[in-house]
């Protein structure tokens, strides 16, 4: 008698291509980087298959461990990381994901680097050093002296693992090191010291309470010097070959990104290279920070669109009461209603990296208005993802809760980007003090959302809404994350009814906007062209 049948069982989301993503290869083109089209379906496939998804895994499983000495009680400190780890970041390097915008001359480039790391996302850990090399060149050209020397290796794309002299690598990532105990966010508090020293480095003596990937070659760190808070660059290895002072005291045992080390680090008397003027740490590493900022958003867009294409990979092939999941109505409304929300992240994300692009090549109505709607996308992109992973998972009910589904990995990592390159608190009120400081990226603001005006009634409605907010600054820092909030609704609104498919622009602006949603995803109203919205969401798996 058997006793065991298997059936009725989801077969693994494993052999499509990642980068099959409508709003995304619209973007692409739209935003100028076409070009980029073929090596990203390169990539999607790479990301879509069985072993890469096996590598997001086993980096998981296996977490880095720190080797503070060793055997003969040498201070070494050392990362070590599983092999599937060293694969991963080997991808990334190799097709640019760290850095190649910066070595490349052609419109787009940071477009086609912003959709190539949207699409690696078979572990979200090893992102990290990834972003942070691609947000340290700018900063670095503070010294153009480091930066001639640096630069180059920065933006190779080998993958080159180990602790050496710097300059005598083939490849180099960068990390920052900004976060101190007592002052989280308030940088401006941090207590570690830089003494100058007679060859024109500096010594740097304090303790760093967040210092991710400090397995990396360089970083970019603030201090305070004699002049005030400054940037600096401090290698892990000094160019004779000498291990840097910079102590591991610990690795961070977090809710997610475990892949990722993260560490304490002391700084004994470190060798470090100023980058900047003394006193201007915070105006130089703004550079490397609005960058890492644009990474949260392209990482939550990325995890939004994971989730609900497992969803709906689920539904299509799931049974219950006698139909397919995907066609019973009210999991219908759920995966439209995430497949809007993904989609409404990712036409942003677009935006942002079109006009980071246009921005590095001297477009100044491009940065006013990157100034504003990237830390506005920062706050509502990065505060959606949890809520929407929560209930990608809940799609796949009881079996989306154990960790084979890799749904509780996907929740787990999703508030990170949130916090990371400061909290919802420290985004809305950054969008506040562009708004009453500089004038010019409103104006930009509105230019770019006035552009749908007479196509949407409700988004035009939206929009007045908006003007109303800030026409009154009482109690605004009060207000911020409402206002935010609105901003970004109206930004996402306009984004999709000029350049969105119909029916994920309507069904946008009848829930987000005409307030015909409920409080949970799934509570989209009657009349929504379901159908279509879902068709974008789900995989096709060869």
């Amino acid at each position: 008698m058997t006793t065991h049948e298997v059936f009725n069982q989801v077969p693994p989301l494993a052999g499509y291509d990642a980068a099959d993503d409508l709003a995304l290869l619209d973007g692409l083109e739209r935003e100028g980087a076409g070009w980029a089209a073929a090596e990203l379906h390169e990539l999607g496939r790479l990301g879509g298959s069985e072993q890469a998804i096996e590598y997001g895994r086993l980096a998981n499983e296996h977490p880095p461990t720190l080797r503070s000495h060793d055997r003969y009680g040498h201070r070494i400190d050392e990362v070590e990381f599983h092999p599937a780890w060293h694969e991963l970041m080997r991808t990334a390097v190799t097709h640019g994901l760290h850095a190649a915008p910066w070595a490349d001359d052609r419109p787009g480039a940071h477009v086609a680097r912003a959709a190539k790391f949207y699409t690696w996302r078979p572990d979200a850990g090893h992102g990290c050093p990834i972003s942070m090399t691609y947000a340290a060149v700018p900063a670095l050209r503070h010294n153009p002296e480091l930066a001639a020397q640096y630069e180059p290796l920065l933006t190779a794309t080998t993958y080159d693992f180990g602790l050496r002299s710097p300059l005598a690598k083939q490849g180099l990532l960068a990390g920052m090191s900004m976060t101190e105990k007592q002052g989280g966010s308030d940088v401006r508090a941090n207590t570690t010291t830089a003494s100058p020293a007679p060859d024109g480095t500096y010594r740097l003596v304090g303790h760093k309470w967040f210092t991710s990937a400090p397995m990396c070659d360089v970083f970019l760190t603030l201090a305070q010097a004699p002049s005030g808070l400054t940037c600096f660059l401090v290698p892990r290895v000094l160019p004779d070959g000498t291990r840097n002072p910079m102590r591991l005291m610990r690795l961070k045992d977090k809710l997610g990104n475990r892949s990722n080390a993260s560490s304490e680090v002391e700084y004994e008397h470190a060798v470090a290279w100023r980058v900047g003027d003394e006193g201007r740490g915070v105006r130089t590493i703004i550079d490397m920070v609005n960058l890492t900022r644009l990474d949260c958003v392209i990482g939550a867009a990325a995890g939004m669109r994971q989730g609900v294409i497992t969803a709906a990979h689920h539904a299509t092939h799931r049974q219950t009461f006698g139909r397919y999941l995907i066609d019973q109505p009210l999991m219908r409304n759920v995966l439209a209603d995430l497949a809007v929300e993904s989609e409404a992240a990712t036409i942003l994300m677009m935006r942002l990296a079109g006009a980071t692009d246009r921005s590095a090549r001297g477009d100044a109505s491009e940065t006013a208005f990157k100034r504003l709607a990237l830390a506005v996308g920062k706050y509502w992109v990065c505060k959606r993802w949890p809520a929407h992973a929560a209930e990608a998972l809940e799609c796949l009910g009881g079996n989306g809760y154990v960790e084979e589904s890799g749904m509780p990995r996907l929740f787990r990592e999703s508030p990170l980007n949130s916090i990371w390159e400061g909290s919802g608190n420290v985004a809305a009120l950054d969008v506040l003090r562009a708004l009453v400081k500089e004038h010019q990226v409103m104006e930009a603001f509105q230019a770019e959302v006035s552009a749908a005006a007479g196509t949407d009634a409700r988004l035009d409605a939206a929009v007045r809404q908006v003007q109303a907010d800030l026409s009154n600054f009482d109690d605004l820092e009060l207000r911020a994350r409402r206002v935010v909030e609105r901003l970004a609704l109206v930004l996402q609104g306009s984004l999709l009814v000029r350049h969105g498919h119909p029916a994920v622009a309507d069904a946008f602006c009848a829930s987000r906007l005409g307030g015909d949603h409920g409080q949970a995803y799934g509570t989209l109203p009657t009349g929504v062209d379901f159908a279509a919205i879902i068709s974008r969401a789900t995989p096709k798996v060869s």
